[in-house]
């Protein structure tokens, strides 16, 4: 039988990068003369990659954006967020120790993030968590990205893991759905940077913490019968 695959996403979930997020955000859009963004604006601005937050804070701020200052915009967020890493990012309170626990039991371990690979597997390595991972997929490792299910089913490909035996971490609506259009089972964190609360995105089980992700829980889950998933988005 194939072994468990627990597929994590990054910010939000396994790390927590808010600091990191809003100081590079900050640095980048202070060059428009834009007023600085908040931890609670940031729950709006990520999810889908560096561009869209740099274009969802110019809209938050109800600020103009043309395409010639979103590509200067963009080349000054990575040069800072890169200069700086891993900065204040660190793992969530009892990540090293879940990772553990789920390894020790046999299960595989993946990330499959929305964030661009020259972000994200830096600060993964540089955190000292990337030999904990068979594969990790980031925004730009296909040609879609969560929450098409393609992002899932390829990075479960890649981890040589099975779809009936992965199950999905994550803390927005873009794990939720990509999980539910892989018809996979899905566990949501109460701690990410979800702008609504994270039990309405319909997981299949919600934690507050990762003590509570046990490996009894894994695969409780995978021996669910998943419904026929909606179309992937």
């Amino acid at each position: 039988m194939t072994a468990p695959l627990v597929i994590f996403d990054l910010d939000g979930t396994l790390i927590d990068t808010a600091p990191d997020l809003i100081d590079s955000l900050n640095h980048t859009i202070a060059a428009a003369d834009l007023a600085p963004v908040t931890f609670d604006d940031l729950t709006h601005l990520v999810g889908q990659g560096v561009r869209v937050m740099i274009r969802r804070a110019f809209e938050l701020k109800k600020a103009p954006l043309d395409e010639r200052t979103a590509d200067r915009l963009f080349d000054r967020f990575i040069e800072h967020y890169e200069g700086h890493m891993p900065g204040k990012s660190r793992p969530y309170t009892g990540v090293i120790e879940c990772l553990d626990r789920l390894s020790s039991a046999g299960m595989l371990l993946a990330v499959c993030t929305n964030k661009a690979g020259q972000l994200a597997f830096p600060l993964i390595e540089k955190l000292g968590l990337a030999d904990r991972f068979v594969t990790m997929t980031y925004g730009d490792t296909f040609s879609v990205r969560k929450p098409d299910a393609r992002h899932i089913l390829g990075t479960i490909e890649q981890a040589g893991g099975d779809a009936s035996r992965s199950v999905m971490i994550g803390d927005s609506v873009n794990d939720i759905l990509a999980a539910h259009n892989a018809r996979i089972p899905s566990v949501a964190v109460t701690f990410g940077y979800s702008d609504v609360a994270v039990e309405t995105l319909g997981p299949n089980h919600v934690i507050g913490g990762y003590d509570e992700l046990t490996t009894d829980l894994v695969e409780k889950l995978m021996s669910r019968s998943m419904p026929i998933a909606a179309a992937a988005k």
